[in-house]
């Protein structure tokens, strides 16, 4: 299942540039995100980790990117934590994985919700304006959500007129990856987001799919009780491994950098 969940969630989330590095999957989007610039290590190799390593090292550095390693409990090789924290890579950011079964679940009809089948320019401006995400940056998004591949639908929520909430889902074989949900800060605490959460689930459902699953970090606090009142329950954890030998700059560590699993 975790091999299953993060292959998917590369597709639901593609990156602007991808590399495979002898069973590595290296991801590179201009620094936004950690999940776009980051290694997947999901299958064996052949060469030395270290080796591997170095490379991955030489292939971020020249883009001014910090090397980051996403970690699983099934990353390959085994043993690939404790070598990234012997060459100095810091631990951050603990992401919980998260699936809820679909075909236990009722319809969630929503019809206040609009769930278009492609980016909107209104979908972009409402996710930019609540996640304060600045001119740069959401060019970076919007480029990176027209890559994906898997049926999807852009999720949005309007009062008076006004969109205040968003969010994505992305659908691949039975599996609905539930992405980007938020609420404009005005208008948080209404049960707002279990609205569009719910609007996405039926999307899923009438297509057919029977698991839902999302990325949530274990420090947001909101988020967790969001989903654990859906019925959403931890498949497994990530966690990344981070070495900066680049010089801090708003590409390679911005503040939406920090801000996603």
């Amino acid at each position: 299942m975790i091999r299953t969940l993060e292959e998917l969630s590369l597709n639901a989330w593609p990156a602007l540039h991808t590399l495979l590095v002898d069973g590595w999957v290296l991801r590179f989007a201009d620094g936004y995100t950690r999940r776009a610039n980051s290694v997947s290590p999901l299958y064996p190799g052949e060469r030395d980790v270290r080796d591997r390593v170095g490379r991955c090292e030489r292939l971020y550095q020249g883009r001014g990117l910090p090397t980051v390693f996403k970690l699983t409990p099934e990353s390959e090789p085994a043993g690939l934590d404790d070598v990234l924290a012997a060459e100095g890579y810091a631990q951050e950011a603990t992401t919980s994985v998260q699936a809820l079964d679909l075909l236990a679940q009722g319809g969630a009809a929503a019809p206040e919700v609009n769930l278009a089948p492609s980016l909107t320019a209104e979908w972009s401006a409402a996710f930019g304006r609540f996640g304060r995400v600045g001119a740069e940056r959401q060019a970076i998004h919007e480029r990176l959500l027209r890559l994906i591949l898997p049926a999807r639908r852009f999720a949005s929520l309007a009062v008076d007129g006004q969109v205040v909430g968003c969010g994505l889902g992305v659908l691949q074989d039975g599996f609905l990856g539930v992405y980007d949900v938020v609420v404009d800060r005005d208008h948080r605490r209404r049960g707002l987001g279990a609205v569009l959460v719910r609007a996405l689930l039926g999307w899923g459902q009438a297509e057919g799919a029977h698991t839902a699953y999302l990325q949530v970090m274990l420090d947001n606090e909101p988020a967790l009780r969001l989903y654990g009142g859906l019925g959403f329950r931890e498949v497994y954890r990530y966690r990344y491994r981070v070495k900066r030998k680049v010089r801090d700059s708003p590409r390679s560590l911005g503040g939406q950098w920090f801000r996603c699993p």
